[in-house]
């Protein structure tokens, strides 16, 4: 099955460096190119391509703009962000908000190509060196409260602290509480592990093997 790819870039050297570099791969085929999200998405609505590989550089607020988006008019096309630094919060933020994956332009080809065929797959994918939540192992649910379980859950999703506590009728200062012994119970370092955690567990993210680099 070919997989059909927009290429949203601030630099037109790094679109045509894609473009090179992923003729060869057969199932995924690059149908248009654009330097703008505004042109990125004109081309999404007229193309409807499987995956959309956008440039971070377009900056945090126009990418999230641009998921919210497709959600509405193209949810059928995937998007898939590329940067040259990329933190561990920013990637879970865009994963939260909808991008099925997000990836370093660092990557060696396979790795671009890897990504690109998992979330076309309808998976979320993501480096495992930007998921160092998982490196100390969770303890198992069970250990947690009823409470704690759906604080957890909205941290997730996403939610702040004020949020969940207007959500569950509580105070902020006692979901910090929660949070608290949220991370003691599970091991779990930050509101991001947790959200990374989250993901994992639920099947929705392929982080790669960087033994195999």
């Amino acid at each position: 099955m070919v997989h059909s790819l927009v290429v949203c870039d601030t630099e037109p050297i790094a679109i045509e460096g894609v473009r090179n570099l992923l003729e060869p791969v057969e199932d995924l085929q690059i149908v248009a190119t654009e330097s703008s999200l505004s042109g990125a998405m004109a081309s999404v609505r007229r193309l409807m391509p499987s995956l959309l590989l956008i440039d971070k550089a377009f900056g945090i607020h126009g990418l999230l703009d641009c998921i919210h988006s497709l959600r509405e008019f193209a949810p059928a096309t995937t998007p898939v962000i590329w940067a040259t630094t990329l933190s561990e919060s920013e990637a879970v933020r865009l994963l939260q908000a909808g991008c099925g994956g997000v990836v370093r332009k660092t990557v060696p080809l396979f790795l671009l190509v890897q990504c690109l065929r998992t979330v076309a797959s309808g998976s979320t994918w993501m480096e495992q060196d930007m998921s160092s939540a998982w490196e100390r192992p969770a303890r198992a649910r069970c250990e947690l409260t009823a409470r704690e379980l759906q604080v957890r859950e909205l941290v997730e999703r996403g939610m702040k602290n004020k949020d969940i506590a207007a959500v569950l009728g509580i105070r902020t200062g006692t979901v910090k509480i929660h949070l608290k012994h949220i991370f003691e119970k599970t091991g779990i370092r930050g509101r991001y592990g947790l959200a990374l955690s989250g993901l994992k567990e639920k099947g929705l993210l392929t982080p790669t093997a960087l033994e195999t680099m």
